[in-house]
């Protein structure tokens, strides 16, 4: 059973300041695992976790991260601008893209960050952008097929990142010859993994890459980034991964393969967001229709523009009825948004609680990748983001979106100069 981290009575409390829509995030929770984390990894002098800025570019949930020893691992020119703006440069920023523009590298480049390249054709890329930087980092994709045991995972040679093995050897050894001194690896291989197995697996990967590369080309790599890819339990009947044993089975790989190699002083790197932040954030919304045709609906006042996932993907999120978390699930519902698009459901077929207009709906675990993918299909506006802070009080850390928001980039002209918001 999962249960949320906000309470009716607390809501309550809230809708009077706030109205539903809203996202929430609890604060005591990101905290907690964030030392989690970096304590299932201290064993690694070098260990860094970045965190995943696309998952959720909020700069208050950032700077909660950073003050536990985050950095960011940024994929476009404004989320470098957002960690600038932040104080954040340097080391503290992995930049990670893909069919990157001229400019997005130059950004990077002038803020210092470590730069990860995604293809072999980069390199001139970027030589003729900025020139090489002393310390790079290229992405790996081993190709085929990525198996948990019998289990497939997932399928890097359908992927469009990464150099192949080849690739990336031959490219450090032109990245050498162009000036680079500090080597980092980098691969993601499968995403929302729930084994404690993948980050071993992955990281027995690119370690014994390491070994090779030093190998055949005489470069030590000084970084393996094992990027993102744990995830979380969506469904309360999925197991919750233990980053203790993950970080463990990492340690237990780096001394089988790395330290024997005399690569003992590698340092070991993160890029996490689901996470991170996934169980640490809930949609708050409310009933506010109801519709008895062929199936029950339950209409809310949230729809995909705040909740892209399961309309893209189908994929699960649990509902909790408010003040009925002790009720019978004897209900069947599809649970709706009012977009102009029939798959704009957060569940189908879901048994609840009777559900009431007015009542309460917490949908977990949308505190990655919830509010990030949101649009403005139909016109419709994002909801506000706060914060549950560890003092109990709430903090709103951004506003939800208005129409001057919505109209704004014809702002170029006066073709809507009678609008009249």
């Amino acid at each position: 059973m999962k249960t949320s981290f906000v309470t009716l009575q607390q809501v309550e409390e809230i809708t009077k300041t706030y109205p539903t829509p809203f996202h929430l995030y609890d604060e005591k929770g990101i905290r907690e695992n964030a030392r989690k984390l970096k304590e299932a990894f201290a064993w690694n002098k070098g260990f860094k976790e970045y965190f995943a800025v696309k998952a959720t570019p909020n700069p208050y949930i950032i700077n909660i991260l950073r003050e536990e020893g985050c950095g960011v691992d940024c994929s476009s020119l404004t989320e470098l601008m957002l960690s600038e703006s932040l104080g954040i440069k340097g080391e503290e920023i992995m930049f990670s893209s893909n069919v990157t523009p001229e400019e997005e590298y130059k950004k990077a480049y002038d803020l210092g960050a470590f730069i990860n390249l995604d293809d072999y054709t980069h390199i001139q890329f970027l030589k003729e952008t900025t020139g090489i930087p002393e310390t790079i980092f290229c992405r790996y994709n081993p190709g085929g097929v990525f198996s948990l045991g019998t289990d497939i995972m997932d399928n890097p040679g359908e992927s469009k990142y990464g150099f192949t093995k080849e690739q990336l050897i031959k490219g450090f050894k032109e990245l050498k010859e162009l000036g680079a001194k500090n080597f980092g690896i980098h691969s993601f291989l499968a995403s929302n993994t729930v084994s404690n197995e993948y980050y071993p697996v992955l990281a027995k990967i690119l370690f014994e890459l390491a070994v090779e590369i030093k190998e055949q080309t005489g470069i030590a790599v000084k970084y393996i980034n094992l990027s993102g890819g744990i995830g979380v339990p969506y469904r309360p009947e999925d197991k919750e991964n233990d980053i203790k044993i993950i970080g463990e089975g990492v340690r237990a790989v780096f001394e089988e393969v790395l330290v024997p190699n005399g690569m003992k002083d590698v340092a070991i790197f993160t890029e996490l967001g689901r996470f991170m932040l996934a169980p640490y954030g809930c949609l708050v919304t409310k009933a506010i229709h109801e519709k008895h045709i062929y199936k029950e609906y339950i209409g809310l006042d949230a729809c995909a523009v705040d909740l892209m996932r399961p309309a893209m993907y189908g994929a699960y999120h649990h509902i909790t009825v408010l003040g009925k978390e002790n009720e019978p699930c004897d209900h069947k519902y599809d649970v709706t948004g009012s977009l102009c698009e029939n798959n704009d459901k957060f569940a189908i077929d879901r048994m609840l609680p009777k559900i009431e207009k007015g009542d309460y709906l917490v949908i977990h675990d949308t505190g990655a990748h919830g509010y990030a993918m949101g649009y403005n299909y139909n016109g419709k506006l994002k909801s506000a983001e706060l914060l549950l802070k560890e003092d109990g009080t709430v903090q709103m850390i951004r506003r939800a979106e208005t129409p001057k928001d919505y109209f704004a980039t014809f702002d170029f002209g006066d073709i809507l100069k009678d609008m009249k918001y």
